[in-house]
């Protein structure tokens, strides 16, 4: 009885704290995301002083109470700097945008960093959005430098960024992730840069449409290729259930890249895409009903195995800013799925209590379950592309 009793007030915290009152009323949207915003801001104090000044925030252990810190060169060192600029954006707090231009001094040098394809999460999500903010022009070099730095990852004869180095396992590895890299190279070229940005963006995304994709519209997380050819070698997930299956914040990461290209060139042809990935999420029979997806669309269990508030975070950021390019039926499913999303990640059940989660927002993200990390973990980009989201949120649908 007692355990029952527990759960169903656990239930009643959880729709409250997610924007639903006591009467079932849902709370408005604005009052939500002013909420979410002022914790976010407290939390972030906090994780300020939990991370040493030469890193950044990793992630959180909450049974051992330990905080977990990255160099810079951790492919997620630029959503702390990005998240900061958010909470900053909404709020305009100088303690946090002070924060924030703290952790871009010691990113900054990052701008040469040629390991893998992930200057665009580090440096777009840090800098660019510190240029959009600010308007400040001494943060535009680093962003082009960046871009000069990414493309040296470019692979001329199959006509795509290779994500990885060679390895015993994978000889020209491109994940679905690196889509989200792309964006760096279309704002510099749409902001003075070379015209050649652009064009190798959108080799990348053509060839990542043409290989990466199984007919129902799902994407392998990994495609390997024989670089001097362009042949692909073959198919298969590092982070995944399994080969064939749909790695959740994969299928994230390929709704916003088409929808993200489609903004730049308004080529029809990549929104259609989108539609189509979009489509697969929102009628995936495995999706829960608080639209907070497994980690794994085919994961093993289901229901009885981990969530990925992350992913949630992607798509719901993502379904806002499609429902930008669409109208009528279309745009209201895309807005209506986001805002569910929202305000689950909202609730209890995914948002930290203040002074709790080591000052990270949101709770209950996976980040390589088949490779025993960061499972079931608070992580810095679930809580960078939730912000993102009401920003979106706000600033489209209010």
């Amino acid at each position: 009885m007692k355990k029952l009793l527990f759960t169903v007030c656990f239930l009643v915290a959880a729709g409250i704290a997610g924007g639903q009152k006591a009467n079932g009323e849902k709370e408005p949207m604005g009052s939500l995301i002013d909420k979410q915003f002022k914790l976010a801001q407290k939390q972030y104090q906090l994780l300020a002083k939990n991370t040493p000044a030469n890193r950044m925030p990793k992630t959180y252990y909450p049974n051992s109470k330990k905080l977990e810190s990255s160099d810079t060169q951790w492919w997620c060192s630029g959503f702390y700097p990005g998240s900061l600029l958010y909470i900053y954006e909404y709020t305009k707090d100088p303690e946090t945008l002070a924060e924030a231009q703290k952790r871009l001094a010691i990113l900054e040098k990052e701008k040469h960093y040629t390991g893998n394809h992930d200057l665009g999460f580090m440096m777009f999500c840090s800098f660019g959005n510190a240029y959009r903010i600010t308007k400040n022009e001494v943060y535009k070099p680093t962003i082009d430098t960046a871009a000069a730095s990414l493309i040296t990852r470019y692979r001329p004869g199959a006509k795509v960024i290779q994500s990885w180095n060679s390895s015993k396992k994978w000889r020209g590895p491109v994940i679905i992730d690196n889509l989200m890299n792309l964006e760096l190279l279309l704002w510099v070229a749409a902001h003075g840069g070379d015209e050649k940005y652009r064009k190798i963006a959108i080799e990348h995304a053509d060839a990542t449409m043409k290989n990466h994709f199984r007919k129902d519209y799902s994407s392998y997380h990994v495609v390997d290729y024989d670089m001097n050819t362009g042949k692909v070698i073959k198919k298969g997930t590092s982070q995944g259930a399994a080969d064939s299956s749909a790695w959740s914040r994969g299928q994230g990461w390929a709704l916003y890249g088409y929808t993200m290209m489609y903004r730049f060139t308004k080529n029809k042809q990549y929104l259609e895409f989108a539609k189509n990935i979009a489509r697969f999420i929102l009628n995936n029979p495995t999706m829960p009903h608080d639209q907070v997806p497994y980690w794994d669309f085919n994961a093993p269990g289901i229901p009885n195995t981990y969530k990925d508030a992350s992913a949630a975070a992607v798509i719901a950021s993502a379904f806002l800013e499609l429902g930008q390019y669409t109208k009528g039926k279309e745009k209201t499913a895309y807005v209506s799925h986001a805002e569910q999303m929202i305000r689950s990640l909202s609730s209890a059940a995914y948002t930290a209590r203040e002074g709790d989660n080591g000052g990270f927002l949101l709770m209950h993200s996976t980040g390589a379950l088949p490779l025993k990390s960061e499972v079931d973990v608070p992580l810095s980009y679930a809580d960078y592309y939730y912000l993102e989201a009401l920003l979106r949120y706000k600033n489209w649908y209010l």
